[in-house]
C-alpha cells in the first residue's frame, strides 16, 4: 500500500467521521425541535397531531423512549369510547376512534342508522400452531398469533390485530345502497367463546341476517396443526338484495404490517405485496424500494393474494374461481413508528346471481417456511425469495438440500453454516485451483511482461505489444483469461448465498458465539449517533469479513510480487471491501459469518495450491520456448484451410 492509497482511505474516513457529527447534530437539532412541537400539542390536548410529531421526532432518534412512551399514552387516550356523538336520526351511538384508520380505494360515504349499533363480540379458535381470533364486527378474523415464534423483543408473535385489518365486501343494492360487510355486526353460530382444535377440524358459522330470508355467512374451518384456514362465503337468498346486474363484488382487504425483527431496514427490504397470476408466474411489488407509496393495477385473474414480511405471510386463495383483477397499493410508515408498512387491496371476486351462492377461499396465516409452503402447493414457496433464474434453482435444488441434510445430524446452526461452507468451497475447488494458478503463473511471465513493454513504448505500437504477450502466453501456456473465467462460474453461488441467509427462518433467534440472532445484524457496540449507509451498530462479524477480504487480496493481488497496475486500482483494492462493509453492516449475521469463512477457506486453498505450481518450470518452458515459431492452434489451422478452400491467399508470414 502506497502512501497516496494510505491519505485517500484517510480522508474518505475523515470526510464520513465529519458528516456523521454533523448530521447527528442536526438529527439533535430536528428531534428537539419536533418534541417541542408535540409536547405543545400534548398540553393542547391535540392528540392525533401531537402523536404525529412525536413519531416525526422518533424518526430522527428511534432508541428514544419519551416520545414513544408518549405515543403509547395518547393510543390508550385517543382509542377509547365516545358516548356522545349524536347520529343523524339524533340518537346516541358509540363511535370508536382509532389511531390507525383504514383507508379504501374508493371513498363512499354511509349513513351512520345503515348499521345497528351492537356489542362487538370476540370468538377465540387455536390449534397448536396459532391461536385466532374472530369478531362478530364484519365477521372476520380479528386477530392471529403464532405461537412457536415471538418478536425480537420476546413478545408474542402477533400478525396483525384488532384495528390494523380490515376484511369485507362491497356491493350496491338493486335500490342503488352501497353496503360494506365490514361494518355489519354477524352473529357467531355458537355458545362459547373459546374452541381448542386438537384432534378434528371446527367450523365457526358467523352470520349476518339480511332479512327473514337471506343472510350472508361466513364458514371459518379451522385444522389441527396447520396454518391454513378454509373460508367458504355462503349467501343464501342475496340475488334479491344485491343489484342484478353485478358479475363481481369487490372484497378489500388492508393491514398494517407491524415491525417483528430487530433489523428494521432488512426486514423492510422484504416487506412486500406478492400475487399469482392464474395458470402464470408469481409477480407483486418491486421489494427493497425506497418509494413512500407503490401502487399497481392487476388487469388479468390471480389465483393469490400475499401480505408478507421477512419470515410471515397472511395469503388469500381463491379456491375454485380466481380472482378477476385487483388493485394492491402499499404505504411506508416513518421509521419510529411500530409498522413497517400498510397495505391495501380491493379484489373482484366473481358472482353468479343465485338462490344460494358459495364463494370457497382459503387464508394461510404462517411462516415463510420453505417445506411448509410447498405442502399447500399453489406455487407458494415463491413466497421465500431465494433470488431469480439460475440463482433461485441453485438455491432450491442446492443450498437448500445441503443446509435441510445437514439439520438432521446437527442442531448448532453455527456449525451448519461452517460445514455448508466447506462443502461449497470444496465443490469449487478446481476452480479456485485454475484461478490462482493462472495469476501464479501471470506473475511469473512479469518480467518478461516488462522486457515487450520496453520494446514497444510507443502508443502507435499497441497493437504489436499486444500481441507480443499473447505469444508470451502461448509460449508458457498461459490463457489471460484463466483467472477471471473461473471466478465468474462461481458468482452464481456467491450471489445464491448472498439471498439464502437473509430469507432463512430457520436461522432466526438462533444464536452462535456473541450473535444473539443470526437472522438479522450482530451488535457488539451501540453508537450514540447513526452514520449513513452503515448504521448505529458495530457488527463484529462485518469487520470480519472485511478484514479478511482485505489480507486475502493484498496476498493475491499481482502488487505482492511487484508487478504494475492500472492507476487506482490499488485504491479500489481496499475500498470496495470498504464499501461492503457499510452495505452488510445492517444483514444478517449468518451471511457476514459465511463470507468471512469463505475467505479463511480460500487463503487456506490458495496456500495448498502454491505448493503444486513449480514456477522454476513454467520459466525454462518459456525460455526454452523464446525464439522459436508459435504453434498454431486448431481453430487458426482451420480458418486457414477455409480460406484456402474458397480461393483466399493464406496470411503473409511476418518477418
Amino acid at each position: 500500500m502506497d502512501r497516496n492509497t494510505i491519505v485517500g482511505i484517510v480522508l474518505i474516513g475523515l470526510i464520513f467521521v465529519i458528516f456523521s457529527y454533523f448530521n447527528s447534530n442536526q438529527r439533535t437539532k430536528s428531534y428537539e425541535q419536533e418534541l417541542r412541537t408535540a409536547d405543545s400539542l400534548y398540553l393542547e390536548k391535540d392528540y392525533s397531531a401531537a402523536r404525529t410529531a412525536y413519531l416525526k421526532a422518533l424518526s430522527f432518534k428511534p432508541s428514544e423512549s419519551y416520545p414513544r412512551q408518549q405515543v403509547v399514552t395518547i393510543d390508550s387516550l385517543i382509542s377509547l369510547t365516545r358516548q356522545d356523538t349524536v347520529s343523524n336520526t339524533g340518537q346516541k351511538v358509540k363511535q370508536t376512534v382509532t389511531t390507525s384508520p383504514v383507508t379504501t380505494r374508493q371513498k363512499a360515504k354511509v349513513p351512520v342508522d345503515t348499521f345497528p349499533s351492537e356489542e362487538n363480540k370476540l370468538i377465540t379458535v387455536e390449534n397448536d400452531l396459532m391461536k385466532i381470533q374472530f369478531s362478530s364486527k364484519g365477521g372476520r378474523v380479528y386477530a392471529v398469533v403464532l405461537k412457536n415464534y415471538r418478536r425480537y423483543d420476546s413478545l408474542p408473535l402477533v400478525l396483525f390485530r384488532g384495528d390494523s385489518t380490515e376484511f369485507g365486501f362491497r356491493f350496491f343494492t338493486a335500490d342503488n345502497r352501497l353496503i360494506e360487510t365490514s361494518k355489519l355486526f354477524f352473529s357467531p353460530q355458537t355458545d362459547t367463546s373459546y374452541i381448542r382444535v386438537k384432534d378434528s377440524t371446527y367450523t365457526l358459522a358467523m352470520r349476518y341476517q339480511a332479512n327473514d330470508h337471506a343472510y350472508i355467512e361466513y364458514l371459518y374451518t379451522i385444522h389441527p396443526d396447520e396454518y391454513m384456514i378454509d373460508l367458504d362465503v355462503r349467501l343464501e337468498g342475496m340475488n334479491k338484495i344485491i343489484a342484478s346486474n353485478l358479475t363481481t363484488i369487490s372484497l378489500n382487504w388492508n393491514m398494517y404490517i407491524p415491525q417483528q425483527e430487530r433489523g428494521r431496514q432488512n426486514e423492510n427490504n422484504y416487506t412486500t405485496i406478492k400475487y399469482k397470476f392464474f395458470q402464470d408466474e408469481v409477480s407483486g411489488l418491486r421489494m427493497r424500494s425506497n418509494k413512500p407509496e407503490m401502487e399497481e393495477d392487476v388487469p388479468t385473474r390471480i389465483e393469490w393474494l400475499a401480505y408478507k414480511d421477512q419470515f410471515f405471510s397472511s395469503v388469500l386463495i381463491a379456491k375454485d374461481e380466481p380472482f378477476q383483477n385487483a388493485f394492491v397499493k402499499s404505504t411506508r410508515m416513518a421509521e419510529g413508528d411500530p409498522y413497517l408498512r400498510f397495505f391495501e387491496s380491493e379484489l373482484s371476486v366473481p358472482y353468479h346471481p343465485a338462490d344460494h351462492v358459495e364463494i370457497p377461499m382459503q387464508m394461510y396465516f404462517g411462516p415463510n417456511y420453505f417445506k411448509t409452503l410447498k405442502k399447500y402447493g399453489r406455487e407458494l414457496t415463491e413466497l421465500v425469495y431465494l433470488g431469480k433464474n439460475i440463482i433461485r434453482w441453485v438455491n432450491r435444488y442446492v443450498i437448500i438440500t445441503i443446509f435441510n441434510w445437514l439439520h438432521k445430524y446437527i442442531s448448532s446452526y453455527g456449525i451448519i453454516i461452517l460445514l455448508l461452507t466447506l462443502i461449497i468451497k470444496m465443490a469449487l475447488f478446481p476452480l479456485t485451483y485454475k484461478s490462482y494458478a493462472s495469476q501464479a503463473k501471470m506473475r511469473v511471465l512479469k518480467p518478461f511482461v516488462d522486457e515487450i513493454n520496453a520494446r514497444f513504448p510507443k502508443k502507435e505500437d499497441s497493437m504489436k505489444k499486444q500481441q507480443a504477450q499473447m505469444a508470451l502466453y502461448k509460449r508458457a501456456g498461459v490463457s489471460p483469461l484463466g483467472g477471471c473465467l473461473p471466478m465468474i462460474l462461481q458468482l452464481p453461488i456467491l450471489y445464491a448465498m448472498f439471498r439464502f441467509f437473509p430469507t432463512s427462518i430457520e436461522l432466526r433467534q438462533q444464536s452462535f458465539l456473541w450473535a444473539h440472532d443470526l437472522s438479522t445484524y450482530d451488535s457488539i457496540l451501540q453508537l450514540p449517533f447513526t452514520i449513513p449507509m452503515y448504521g448505529d451498530h458495530v457488527s463484529l462479524f462485518t469487520i470480519l469479513m472485511t478484514a479478511s477480504t482485505i489480507i486475502t487480496m493484498k496476498i493475491n493481488s499481482p502488487s505482492s510480487s511487484g508487478s504494475q497496475q492500472m492507476p487506482g486500482m490499488k485504491g479500489m483494492t481496499y475500498i470496495m471491501p470498504l464499501m461492503f462493509m457499510l452495505i452488510l453492516n445492517n444483514f444478517s449475521a449468518a451471511l457476514n459469518y459465511y463470507y468471512f469463512l469463505a475467505n479463511l477457506i480460500t487463503f487456506g486453498q490458495n496456500m495448498l495450491a502454491k505448493s503444486f505450481i513449480n514456477e522454476e518450470e513454467i520459466l525454462k518452458k518459456v525460455r526454452d520456448s523464446k525464439g522459436k515459431p508459435v504453434q498454431k492452434s486448431k481453430w487458426q489451422k482451420r480458418l486457414e484451410e477455409a480460406s484456402k478452400s474458397r480461393g483466399y491467399p493464406p496470411p503473409k508470414k511476418r518477418k
